[in-house]
């Protein structure tokens, strides 16, 4: 299959999806109207709620929920073919992600900007409410445990990429002051930090090569180099997650968002570059069905929760009803944020797969085209390394853009860059999702003191670093300075993800039922397929956890499963009722 006319296709079908199906959403379905009272204005704080333009608040989206998901996900996913993968991300993202997202985000809107959990109470039971609650707070806990770490990794991999991701936070408040405080022009402005942050990619790397080591933190340390930045990126976090929004968070986004933008069209141009002046080793060489060793888990149910972020992420909910919709200035930009972003995030997707399907096969020590492909996903992927999921990437990606005569130290370093700092925008938003949902929690529980940023965010802060340096083998917990216990939680962090997702349009169904009518239907479908490819893939996890004697995630995956079957069984009680009612007065 041609890797050019399949970018070609999907791009295409990304734009008609947008101007079809997500119109019709925003016009039938949800009825979106420019008159109507948004958070954003009836909140304003300048904290939280702060009314912004539509191009900065899709940045700060978009970035949000583009992190590391459909790239680790994605790269372990092709293992079962790249056309499995590829309708996946393809189809899923327009009819389940896309609507997920953009409903998320409405229902926000017109229930004052709170969060999806505080709304489950509204429209379903005050139970289901703490359950969902609980549900966020251990998902929340899990992603922030993880993209500490893969920071890190990152870090420790790509060395070349500390300086630029560093860099980026002055330049993000610069940007932020000269904006708001200021007035500046915004695309003068956004020129200016652009360039600066890519100044900082050259200078990254140029310090690697001329200084090898100068960036890292000492092997023999008295912290490992992986548990020292996940310190300093909690730490990070605490001071981002407390801010102003338009301090740091939101221009840090936005020139991430510019970088993602620029990256993609490096990766697409790339694609073309390859295939019309790479000489015919650019070709698809990853079987498009792969036959699946014994040691491979069977592709229906694990892919759709291997696969999360790029088709549909329960975590995207989390960011459309946590900092999103607060930022929202009027209610038809809601399509270009919530069905926009996450079909981009989709074509993100996209590529990487092709970088991996196609641009890993022009070559990797010695070996090209399906032998290339072959060396990597020989066995199965998701129980390999970090850096073992993401350097197929990397190299497939570096591979492409030396077509464009982009050198290849300086392709490792963009790509590294651009993975960490993606990791880094998930983690600081995930930070100030779980101190709303503490914040939250702390008023149902009747203990205020709890509730304010600075100590809902440190109980967020606390409890994920305790997280991440967990260890656990042979049935026993202990703490690894190396923080490499949280990479053990990848195998839950897939499930309880997509289970968020099926929750989440759990309620806007019921939303949409209330309305009137079918619309329903819209979300109800994904929400059932969802609950059911799930729910499944939870049993699978537990038996091998239970094999495994591996007791931390068989106790959180055992607890989040019972809650999710409490919420779901309690809400087709309310929906059978419901109809039953509308019957009768039929």
């Amino acid at each position: 299959m041609d890797a050019l006319l399949l970018m070609v296709v999907c791009f295409s079908g990304y734009i008609l999806a947008y101007h079809t199906y997500g119109r019709f959403l925003a016009r039938k379905i949800f009825k979106l109207r420019g008159d109507a009272a948004v958070p954003s204005h009836e909140r304003n704080d300048g904290v939280d709620f702060v009314p912004t333009r539509k191009g900065i608040i899709f940045g700060h989206h978009f970035t949000s929920i583009a992190g590391t998901g459909p790239i680790v996900g994605t790269a372990i996913g092709v293992i079962w073919g790249w056309l499995p993968a590829l309708l996946w991300v393809f189809f899923g993202s327009i009819f389940m992600g896309a609507v997920h997202d953009f409903g998320s985000l409405v229902v926000s809107l017109r229930n004052d900007g709170k969060s999806i959990s505080e709304i489950a109470a509204r429209y379903i039971n005050k139970r289901v409410r703490l359950i969902f609650f609980i549900i966020v707070f251990l998902a929340l806990l899990i992603i922030i445990a993880i993209f500490g770490i893969v920071i890190a990794t990152v870090f420790k991999l790509y060395p070349e990429s500390v300086v630029a991701v560093w860099l980026e936070i002055p330049i993000a408040i610069a940007l932020g002051w000269a904006i708001y405080k200021k007035s500046a022009n915004i695309k003068l402005a956004t020129t200016i930090a652009v360039a600066a942050m890519y100044g900082g990619v050259i200078l990254g790397a140029w310090l690697e090569h001329a200084h090898p080591g100068l960036t890292s933190f000492p092997a023999d340390f008295v912290i490992p180099p992986t548990g020292m930045w996940t310190i300093i990126l909690l730490i990070y976090a605490w001071i981002a997650s407390t801010l102003p929004v338009t301090t740091l968070l939101q221009p840090r986004d936005y020139i991430n968002a510019w970088q993602l933008a620029i990256m993609m069209a490096l990766l697409a141009a790339g694609v073309v570059a390859s295939a019309l002046f790479g000489g015919g080793d650019f070709k698809i060489v990853a079987p498009a069905i792969n036959k699946i060793g014994p040691d491979v888990p069977p592709l229906l149910p694990m892919m759709f929760v291997t696969i999360a972020c790029g088709a549909i992420s329960g975590f995207h909910s989390l960011v459309a009803g946590g900092t999103s919709s607060k930022q929202i200035a009027a209610e038809p930009d809601a399509q270009f944020v919530g069905y926009g972003s996450m079909l981009t995030e989709s074509a993100l997707a996209v590529l990487v797969i092709l970088c991996i399907c196609a641009g890993l096969g022009m070559g990797h020590d010695g070996q090209t085209g399906s032998a290339a492909w072959q060396g990597f996903y020989g066995s199965w992927m998701g129980t390999k390394g970090l850096g073992d999921k993401l350097q197929p990437v990397v190299v497939g990606a570096a591979n492409m853009l030396g077509s464009l005569g982009i050198p290849q130290t300086l392709g490792f370093a963009i790509m590294g860059v651009f993975i960490s700092s993606f990791a880094g925008t998930t983690m600081d938003t995930a930070m100030r999702i779980q101190r709303y949902v503490v914040g939250e929690l702390a008023e149902d529980l009747k203990v205020p003191k709890l509730s304010n940023r600075w100590a809902a965010t440190t109980i967020a802060m606390i409890t994920a670093a305790a997280l991440a340096f967990i260890n656990t083998q042979d049935g026993k917990i202990t703490f690894g300075a190396n923080a490499l216990g949280a990479l053990r939680l990848w195998p839950l962090f897939g499930t309880v993800n997509q289970l968020l997702a099926a929750l989440a349009l759990l309620v806007v169904t019921m939303y949409l039922k209330k309305k009137g009518g079918l619309k329903y239907l819209i979300s109800g479908i994904p929400c059932i397929i969802m609950l059911i490819v799930t729910g499944w893939a939870m049993v699978l996890n537990e038996q091998t956890f239970c094999a495994e004697k591996n007791i931390l995630l068989m106790v959180i995956g055992g607890v989040v499963f019972l809650l999710a079957v409490w919420m779901t069984v309690e809400t087709l009680i309310l929906f059978c009722r419901n109809i039953a009612t509308a019957t009768k007065q039929d």
